[in-house]
């Protein structure tokens, strides 16, 4: 290759990139922008056969963790049970903005991408109304108190070193509450994951990881002090896969005050931003 056409191709490239990335910034402005609220003249996806495939993919992958494959609950609520009663309105509000006071965060899918999870969760029906309390809730409050509220707050009450609980009853199925309950390691949700810190002296200590980036990390211990540390100055940081809620194993608590705790939390409905 010549100097001079080494010398043009040197001088296109930029040129090109500096084109290209020109380009993609005018398709980025000229996108809509989501909507706060739902789109006038309704869901044109409603009833399509592709829209609904295509409303079921991006159901199972933006929603089903949490709710189920089948919507009908898991670490979130069974969605067919308060579909019914909720208009397109406030469910197209509620997939964009989230729960506060849960683990739904707000959205900021295509409005179009909602639409089509809207009109998926549509076909789906209603089913069985929401889970009727079940279970001696006076002696569920009990258990809570005795074995739960030292590390669980509800109402601004308790301790502060597992999730707060005023909206369990929204944010869980009864059948997640149970699984939650027997065998706790199966999730622990952000900023409750478990970590142990070993510091340049040797001391360790345990708790939760609340923050963390590539040069700090902030553990809440067990006695529910915050206390923030540089990598820099420890030995190591280990991740722990269980949780510091320990398994409430049958041996531990019967089904049938499992029975009653459940009943109890399924009434921790707090604000109810969802389902009112």
């Amino acid at each position: 290759m010549t100097r001079t056409r080494l010398m043009a191709l040197l001088m296109f490239v930029p040129a090109l990139a500096i084109s290209l990335g020109a380009v993609a910034l005018a398709k980025a402005a000229q996108a809509p922008k989501p909507s706060d609220t739902l789109p006038a003249g309704g869901n044109p996806h409603l009833k399509n056969a592709e829209s609904l495939k295509g409303g079921l993919a991006l159901y199972r992958v933006r929603c089903g963790d949490c709710h189920g494959l089948d919507a009908r609950g898991y670490r979130g609520p069974d969605l067919t049970a308060v579909l019914g009663g909720m208009p397109d309105e406030r469910l197209f509000q509620t997939i964009r903005k989230g729960v506060t006071g849960t683990e739904m965060p707000a959205s900021t899918l295509p409005d179009d991408d909602v639409l089509m999870i809207i009109a998926y969760l549509r076909k789906l029906g209603t089913a069985a109304p929401a889970e009727k309390t079940v279970g001696n809730v006076e002696n569920g409050q009990r258990l809570f108190a005795s074995q739960c509220a030292s590390c669980h707050r509800v109402a601004g009450k308790g301790g502060r070193l597992g999730p707060d609980l005023t909206r369990v009853g929204v944010s869980r199925s009864r059948a997640a509450l149970i699984r939650e309950i027997r065998t706790p390691a199966e999730w622990v949700p952000p900023t409750f994951e478990t970590v142990t810190v070993v510091t340049k002296d040797g001391q360790r200590v345990r708790g939760t990881k609340k923050n963390e980036d590539v040069f700090s990390i902030q553990v809440m211990d067990a006695r529910e002090r915050i206390q923030g540390y540089l990598k820099s100055n420890l030995q190591e940081v280990i991740y722990e896969k269980g949780s510091l809620m320990p398994p409430f194993a049958q041996a531990r608590l019967s089904d049938g005050d499992l029975n009653d705790l459940v009943g109890y939390l399924t009434t921790l409905r707090g604000a109810d931003l969802l389902v009112r």
